[in-house]
């Protein structure tokens, strides 16, 4: 049985806890209460009303700085209900201590909150006074549970503590006259980043707006350490919190002494200030650090670590080009708060950006994978850096040279000439000698797309960790991944449907290299493969799992704000995504950006060498990262295209309808009608064919890409295009979706 002592530590240690809400049923039973809608409440707090849902049925909880107006609505609410003179903190049923401190919720969002608190209501009887009770509980002490019903060992014990005599407890009283320590602003109270206006409004997340007093450089790196309370915690409890990030507007730039534009000759090449610009040296007078990129679109303001804090701040200037329209479609030209918006979410969802979509897509690797982690020494019993399990580590390793590029160290100092791994994207046009006369006569080419598939490919993929071993004449090993020189000729398809083991859809000709996944599809489809050599890794896992967890949750979740959700059918499907962008462009852009990470991210793992200058042979500084791993991009690439020709061979042998042509994820097909549903198999009972294509929004269901007449798809392939590039017929390219 505990002691008297053991009792009042485990009291004075829920004091010292910030105060909870209440549990989620009765936060929703205090707003319907208040006759206030969830959407009426959403707006109020300025989120959204599937986000105060998911509080009210325990799936999520808020965070600063809603958490503090939600907790003063609820407080507001609860004393409307109480007795007068009882007020209580909802859900918990204990009197509260008005001289007890309470977190100060944000202006911005108290304000709004303020709109939805009880109004005052009119003078009524006083309640009658209760009978007296012959032997009066415990009073509750403040921060407990009162007792629950009896009945449970639970109920039991809070029952034996209410009939414990006086001289075993301290008195309520004192515990609750007890000091409470000021609580702390939370380090990143005002979010990830804000956008600077010529005029001194820093807007930030959540629509907070703060003003900022700097007119230099130096000033605003300054002022964004200190009181701006900016930043992202850490997304594993072995990496980094995110540094915070000032987006720049044109009229912000100018007004910092930056030009509005990079208008040199050099700088426009460089894409970086030169080092001798009076906003450069001002920070080198000031004792602030740039990274080697030095200070363009994206720019690192820095000192080095001290007593474990990182002093740095993350720089993205509008007017120099930081937002790519690709990536980011329309945002530089919104609204500074609009843009903080979007930034904002993609930052909660994805990671606070840190350069190009592309660049954020590998750092989100190390940021899920960190390669460190504190280990203790046992001879010296001190906490030491070590590698951390699962992760590339901190040393970057060589390629097998069939991985390497052609101007890679390994392929030109070592004289390799015995070929190179081609996992690439379907590039592939049927012959239109293999047209059938019925297709020509069919009405509609329709193109289907494939949700980020190089994201669904990433999903539970066992990937190389270690550096590559070399094996002659090995046993193939569907388990092991890695590159293997094998002879798949003699694999015998149907003609109508591309090679799955070539990028251009055409039979391999002799032996060559493939990733694991091919050579395991050839096993799958029946036939024997007899490799002549191997590079394989001893170490493995599944890297990219985190990663594509997390990207997949933001994708689906950015979806569903523009009414794209699961539940739908089919019919319903197609029909929320032809006006999903028009739904919130602002989410479209956020939607946008994810995909493009995913792309860039999985394109950086091969990331060539850059710049007139280059010579072959040399490396280049993208080969100094952990994660230039060529043989991961080529893992990711070899699955999705092998995922892909097993839903067109399911297709054909269910339907006998072959593709047109392919690009990447997107294929099209010959149809009756103008809808996907006009072709695709389906069950007699109405579901998707297993195997097949499937409409859905989760990553590797299909969507329309666009509709063409098969007379416009026939002409362009008799002329050696591929109408899969130009099925939506706006001048998009579908091959940027995945990375062409």
């Amino acid at each position: 049985m505990a002691t008297e002592e053991e009792l009042f530590a485990s009291v004075d240690a829920l004091l010292e806890e910030e105060p909870q809400l209440p549990p989620p049923a009765e936060r929703a039973r205090l707003r319907e209460s208040a006759g206030i809608t969830q959407a009426r409440l959403a707006q109020a707090l300025r989120t959204t009303p599937q986000t105060v849902k998911n509080w009210e049925n325990g799936r999520s909880e808020p965070r600063p700085p809603r958490l503090q107006a939600y907790r003063r609505l609820l407080e507001g609410w609860a004393e409307r209900r109480q007795v007068p003179g009882a007020a209580t903190v909802p859900g918990e049923g204990h009197p509260v201590d008005e001289a007890r401190p309470q977190l100060a919720p944000q202006p911005q969002l108290a304000s709004a909150a303020a709109s939805l608190a009880p109004r005052p209501v009119p003078d009524r009887p006083a309640a009658p006074t209760p009978a007296p009770v012959p032997e009066p509980a415990a009073p509750v002490v403040p921060g407990e549970v009162a007792a629950p019903a009896s009945g449970t060992p639970a109920a039991d014990a809070g029952a034996r503590a209410a009939r414990r005599p006086a001289t075993a407890r301290r008195p309520a009283a004192a515990l609750r006259n007890r000091a409470v320590p000021n609580i702390a602003a939370p380090p990143f109270q005002h979010g990830p980043l804000v956008v600077l206006d010529g005029d001194g409004n820093a807007f930030g997340v959540q629509g907070v707006v703060q003003d900022c007093p700097a007119t230099t450089l130096v000033e605003l790196v300054e002022w964004t350490l200190g009181e701006a309370h900016l930043g992202a915690a850490r997304l594993h409890r072995n990496g980094n919190d995110s540094d915070p990030l000032v987006v720049l507007t044109g009229a912000a730039a100018v007004k910092l002494g930056l030009p509005e534009r990079l208008e040199t000759a050099e700088q426009r090449r460089s894409l970086r200030l030169a080092d001798d610009h009076p906003v450069v040296k001002q920070i080198a007078r000031a004792k602030w650090k740039l990274t080697q990129r030095g200070f363009g679109p994206w720019a690192r303001v820095y000192r080095p670590a001290k007593a474990g804090r990182r002093q740095c701040v993350q720089f993205a200037v509008l007017s120099w080009d930081a937002l790519d329209t690709r990536s980011w479609p329309g945002v530089a030209e919104l609204e500074p708060r609009e843009i903080a918006r979007v930034l904002g979410v993609y930052a909660q969802r994805v990671l606070t950006p840190r350069g190009s979509t592309a660049v954020s897509g590998l750092e989100l690797m190390t940021a899920l994978r960190p390669p460190t982690r504190a280990v203790k020494d046992e001879a010296t019993g001190q906490w030491v850096s070590g590698h951390n399990p699962g992760s590339l580590g901190t040393e970057p390793v060589d390629p097998a040279p069939p991985e390497a590029t052609p101007e890679h160290p390994v392929v030109v100092n070592g004289g390799w000439t015995g070929g190179f791994l081609d996992e690439e994207a379907y590039q592939w046009v049927r012959d239109v000698d293999l047209l059938s006369d019925a297709e020509c006569m069919l009405p509609w080419a329709v193109g289907l797309d494939l949700n980020v598939a190089f994201l669904a490919a990433a999903s539970r993929l066992t990937v190389g960790l270690s550096a590559p071993d070399h094996f002659h004449g090995p046993r193939f090993n569907a388990k092991i991944p890695g590159s293997w020189l094998v002879d798949l000729s003699h694999v015998e398809l149907d003609p109508r449907l591309p090679s799955p083991f070539t990028p251009n859809g055409r039979r391999p000709e002799g032996p060559a290299w493939y990733h694991t996944t091919t050579v395991a599809y050839a096993q799958e489809l029946g036939y024997n493969v007899t490799p002549v050599e191997a590079y394989l890794r001893r170490e493995t896992g599944a890297f990219l799992d985190p990663w594509h967890d997390r990207l997949r949750s933001a994708y689906l979740d950015t979806l569903a704000d523009l009414g794209v959700t699961k539940e739908l059918d089919d019919a319903g499907f197609l029909a929320a995504m032809e006006r999903h962008k028009e739904t919130d462009p602002a989410m479209a852009a956020v939607l946008a950006a994810v995909k493009a990470t995913v792309k860039g991210g999985i394109g950086k793992l091969r990331e060539r060498p850059q710049g007139r200058r280059y010579k072959q042979g040399e490396p280049w500084p993208a080969m100094e990262r952990p994660t230039w791993r060529p043989d991961i991009r080529a893992a990711v690439i070899s699955r999705a295209r092998v995922n892909m020709h097993r839903k067109m061979l399911r297709t054909a042998e269910a339907t006998g309808l072959f593709p047109l042509a392919v690009l990447s994820d997107c294929v099209v097909y010959p149809s009756p009608g103008r809808s996907p549903l006009d072709f695709l198999p389906y069950t007699t009972s109405g579901k998707p064919l297993p195997g097949s294509f499937r409409l859905g929004c989760s990553p590797g269901l299909a969507k329309v890409e666009g509709v063409q007449e098969v007379a416009w798809a026939v002409d362009l392939m008799e002329q050696g295009h591929n109408p899969a590039r130009h099925i939506k017929g706006d001048g998009h390219d579908a091959a940027f979706d995945e990375g062409e």
